[in-house]
């Protein structure tokens, strides 16, 4: 019952959020206003609605213990507020672990790499605050305290990994509507099967996912990478509940994608694959139709006064592995887009 409360009070958090920001857009509506896969406007207020929404939930609502609600709490408001910095005020010269770490290797801190450490930091302290073992006792022989000592280590490494690998993976998935939110119900709902604990603290971030859903798949919204950032980290929390081993093989699974989102694209796989291509689809409006042929007797179009040199691109086109691209320049590739 608890959980279920969770869930609720987050996902109606999240409509009277979303609500609230789309009235009043502080900072003006241009600047939440991004361009879309089909070139239409969208608005980012998604994702700062699902961030405090989820934030606030798993703080309020009881059903876990103090540490586990903190640990929720910081990482929706940390991941949530380092993704709306570098949504806001980040550039598309750099993408990626790869692009990020080597511009900071020339000395060029960018938006991303900023992100980088502070979700880092972030899956820290909330790494921390899930080891609810205590220091042991003094009589305990000294072997005993280094296996436990090294035990908790091994633990806050694994639990901050899982906080901040999480977080990154669920914004690769944020290119198409509705694609990131329907990747993290699926991992809320696999998660639940982990335990009290597991399904107690997936509820707030599934909530809030799923209240705006509609708005998401309507295409008139994004989490972007605010809202992608804050589900991943508090799935990532979630997730630090279970066993050693299942932590162990969940952060591996989750390190591979985010290795693999660096040479292959998700969404050319998603296409590929029938299955997955249906669950992408789902409530979404129907892709836009491929140009055919022309017409049996159909007059061909006549030149353009300055026609383009011989493989060039018209001005803004649109990456189809991307969900957001800018006025000027196409919008960078998805297997450059994991930051």
């Amino acid at each position: 019952m608890r959980a279920t409360l969770r869930l609720l009070a987050a996902a109606s958090g999240a409509r009277l959020a979303y609500a609230a920001l789309t009235r009043v857009q502080p900072g003006g509506e241009q600047t939440w206003t991004r361009t879309n896969h089909r070139g239409e406007p969208v608005t980012l207020f998604e994702g700062p609605a699902v961030t405090v929404a989820a934030a606030a939930a798993a703080l309020a609502v009881p059903g876990l213990d103090r540490r586990a609600r903190l640990a929720l709490g910081l990482a929706a408001a940390g991941a949530g507020a380092l993704g709306g910095y570098d949504d806001l005020a980040g550039g598309n010269e750099r993408h990626g672990f790869h692009g990020h770490l080597g511009a900071l290797a020339r000395g060029e801190v960018t938006t991303g790499a900023i992100k980088i450490a502070g979700i880092g930091a972030t899956g820290l302290a909330a790494g921390i605050l899930l080891d609810r073992r205590g220091s042991g006792s003094g009589a305990a022989c000294a072997p005993g305290r280094q296996a436990a000592a090294l035990a908790r280590v091994t633990d806050v490494v694994i639990n901050t990994g899982l906080v901040a690998a999480s977080a990154n993976l669920v914004n690769l998935f944020d290119l198409r509507p509705g694609r990131a939110i329907k990747v993290a119900l699926l991992a809320s709902l696999a998660l639940g099967f982990g335990g009290p604990e597991a399904r107690a603290a997936v509820a707030a971030p599934a909530g809030a996912a799923a209240a705006l859903l509609p708005e998401d798949l309507g295409e008139r919204s994004m989490l972007g990478d605010s809202g992608a950032n804050a589900l991943g980290a508090m799935l990532g929390v979630a997730a630090a509940s279970l066993p050693r081993r299942s932590r162990v093989l969940v952060l591996g699974a989750v390190t591979a994608l985010t290795a693999a989102s660096e040479k292959i694209s998700f969404t050319s796989v998603i296409a590929r694959t029938p299955a997955l291509n249906w669950l992408d689809m789902l409530g979404r409006r129907p892709a836009p139709p491929a140009a055919g042929p022309p017409a049996p007797g159909a007059r061909p179009t006549a030149p353009s006064a300055s026609p383009e040199a011989p493989g060039a691109s018209p001005e803004s086109a649109i990456s189809p592995d991307s969900e957001t691209r800018t006025a000027s320049a196409s919008a960078p590739a998805e297997t450059s887009r994991p930051l």
